[in-house]
């Protein structure tokens, strides 16, 4: 065997052996797919369906701009009737949410699944309607004396902060059903004269210490943009 021969042999064990290390390389990388996922809160149209008084719909969606962290945001609109002891009011209006998770789900191989933490700054424009009232009551809501009923109160606004604590799950692929729990804290909020603000939509029920808590069960699809290899 000639010089030639065998250095075309040692340059063809060389390419072999490369090639086979970067097949076994390319194996063990996991493709991570960033995009934007896209859903509904079904819980609302549940709701809405069970209890005509109390309309909504809520919109979700996230992108992916870190390897844990998402941005995401939340907007809707809702249209509730609410009874109290001594009387009864309409709150409807539109919201929107926007914030970032972290994901803190270490995922097996081939698994985009999430449990995540975040927060949300969150604004609302809405309206409210006494519809009626005990005659005889006056209380912390509001004067009776220098109230009637029917009174709309318009132009209203709500600012408030969430921490939230949630998980999605990859049922098919690029499909997601998902849960969220947040605990709410009312910033600043514009309220008519002689009336509170007792439901702001999106934040719910307005609790004396302006607290307020909130769920939401979603179903989302994410839309692959970029595939990276890690």
């Amino acid at each position: 065997m000639t010089q030639r021969h065998i250095l075309i042999f040692i340059i063809s064990i060389i390419i072999n052996f490369t090639a086979n290390s970067q097949q076994k390389q390319d194996s063990l990388k996991t493709k991570v797919s960033y995009g934007i996922r896209v859903g509904v809160d079904i819980s609302k149209p549940i709701i809405s369906f069970i209890d005509s008084d109390n309309k909504g719909l809520e919109l979700t969606g996230d992108i992916k701009f870190s390897n844990n962290y998402y941005a995401a945001v939340e907007l809707g609109y809702e249209d509730a009737l609410k009874t109290e002891d001594y009387f009864n009011y309409t709150a409807k209006g539109s919201f929107i949410k926007i914030g970032v998770n972290y994901n803190a789900y270490e995922n097996w191989k081939g698994m985009n699944n999430e449990i995540y933490v975040g927060t949300r700054y969150a604004f609302s424009l809405f309206s409210q309607t006494l519809n009626s009232y005990t005659p005889n009551y006056s209380g912390i809501y509001f004067n009776a004396e220098e109230i009637t009923p029917n009174t709309e109160f318009k132009d209203l606004n709500a600012h408030w902060i969430e921490f939230l604590f949630g998980m999605k799950v990859e049922t098919f692929k690029n499909l997601y059903l998902g849960a969220q729990f947040s605990i709410k804290k009312m910033i600043s909020s514009k309220e008519p004269e002689n009336f509170k603000n007792l439901y702001v939509p999106g934040f719910n029920q307005v609790s004396s210490n302006d607290l307020g808590v909130g769920f939401n069960y979603t179903i989302s699809y994410n839309i692959p943009i970029i595939n990276k290899y890690k």
